[in-house]
């Protein structure tokens, strides 16, 4: 609808009410116009550069189909640009068009999915898109999630989040935001900010569980839930026996130092050597991620023996990797994995598949994407081994390197989502 407001020649005493007048007729028109939805204002919102939708088959790729999968090669070829922050921010700054856009409000739960609530800790930084899509992949409206982002990134990636935040109502900013630091404790914390902040939350969840910005589900909603009720109360993660290497991240102080690489800042060791664990606490090793129960986090939130051990890690290299191993570990915790028992590796725990290049051809086929640091970012050609190898989340992802493989796992949970809805009744939102 446009608009005209048409200059009047008027004099004297008669131009200030005509003016007034003019300009409530003006502010009801806009008024009007924003109060509805319109056709063209869903154009002018999908005509943003939002996601690209690739013109090709994920039936085809999941079925390793060659001219398919080499259709996807040549995309990746192309000049692949990452839609910027701020398209997010434009889209969500009218949350009606944005969670219309979006499919938000076309996103159905059943009665299953309505009694098992999920909270997810989401520790991102950088890329919004992605962190959007990742969200809208395990979106259900009667999950949880928590965004923690890094006080350091950049204010457009902070407006896109804040912007999320504001449009769907299951989704907050973690109350608490850390200056987020490689492998320091640091990292640990914006994890614990959010579980802090999920426990007080009024939804009642069942487990917790933590991701980055470049990981993606591999199973859907339904499948998560059930999953999760096999566990039985039981936590899912990694905890195994330290090396010898590794037991030197946490037997000797580290201090913070300036990096002259992106990470700004890492860990040094020194060669102070740490007092022994409180509590005679024996230290496991893992990663960062976890599926946590409700009562082991409620425990952790009161247990006196947690906050001197966490007190004890603040000068650890990356924490975050023995911190979650070894506390499922301790005698009479909720979902206790006994001392006794053996190792737990990350392929052992379903938790989340992350390919390292030393083991390609041996744990697992080789990468088709490229590598980071040794770490896979997967390409299309792997989308059928990653969605039958078991796992419930893998990392990592990126538009940049291969953007045909996150809209085929997109289509392809949305057709898992739809089968099992197809045959339990769900309501929208």
């Amino acid at each position: 609808m446009n608009i005209r407001c048409l200059s009047l020649q008027l004099r004297g005493k008669q131009f200030l009410p005509s003016l007034l007048s003019l300009l409530t007729i003006c502010g009801l028109l806009v008024y009007v116009k924003l109060g509805y939805i319109t056709e063209s204002d869903m154009q002018i919102h999908s005509s943003s550069q939002t996601i690209h939708r690739y013109n090709i088959d994920c039936s085809a790729i999941y079925d390793m189909d060659p001219v398919e999968v080499g259709k996807a090669l040549k995309i990746r070829k192309q000049n692949l640009v990452e839609i910027k922050d701020e398209n997010l921010t434009y889209l969500a700054s009218n949350c009606t068009l944005y969670t219309k856009y979006r499919g938000y409000d076309d996103v159905c739960v059943t009665e299953e999915e309505k009694d098992f609530p999920i909270a997810y800790s989401l520790v991102v930084h950088k890329s919004a898109w992605m962190v959007e899509r990742l969200i809208k992949s395990l979106y259900s409206p009667s999950n949880i999630y928590c965004i923690h982002y890094d006080q350091k990134s950049s204010a457009e990636f902070i407006s896109a989040m804040e912007g999320l935040a504001q449009c769907l109502p299951n989704v907050f900013i973690a109350s608490k935001r850390e200056t987020v630091y490689y492998a320091s404790i640091s990292r640990l914390k914006a994890d614990l900010n959010c579980l802090s902040d999920l426990l007080r939350s009024e939804v009642k969840w069942k487990y917790v569980i933590n991701l980055c910005g470049q990981d993606f589900p591999l199973k859907s909603n339904m499948e998560l839930v059930s999953e999760l009720k096999k566990l039985n109360g039981r936590n899912m993660l990694e905890t195994s026996r330290p090396t010898a290497t590794k037991k030197q991240r946490f037997t000797f102080h580290h201090e913070l130092n300036d990096a002259s690489f992106d990470y700004q800042k890492v860990p040094v060791k020194t060669w102070k050597t740490k007092t022994s664990p409180p509590h005679g606490i024996e230290v496991f090793s893992g990663n960062a991620y976890f599926v946590l129960s409700r009562d082991f986090i409620e425990h952790l939130d009161k247990s006196a023996v947690v906050k001197d051990f966490l007190a004890w890690s603040e000068d650890t290299y990356s924490p975050d990797e023995h911190f979650w191993a070894t506390l499922v570990r301790l005698p009479g915790i909720p979902g206790e994995v006994p001392r006794s028992e053996p190792d737990i590796t990350d392929l052992m725990s379903k938790t989340r598949l992350v390919k390292w290049q030393y083991l390609e051809g041996n744990l697992y086929p080789p990468c088709t994407g490229m590598h980071v640091r040794s770490v896979c970012i997967y390409g299309t050609a792997e989308m059928n081994w990653l969605l039958n190898y078991g796992h419930w989340f893998a990392n990592k992802f990126d538009p940049k390197v291969d953007p045909v493989v996150i809209q085929c796992l997109e289509e392809k949970l949305k057709e898992k989502q739809k089968s099992f809805q197809s045959v339990a009744p769900c309501h929208k939102g």
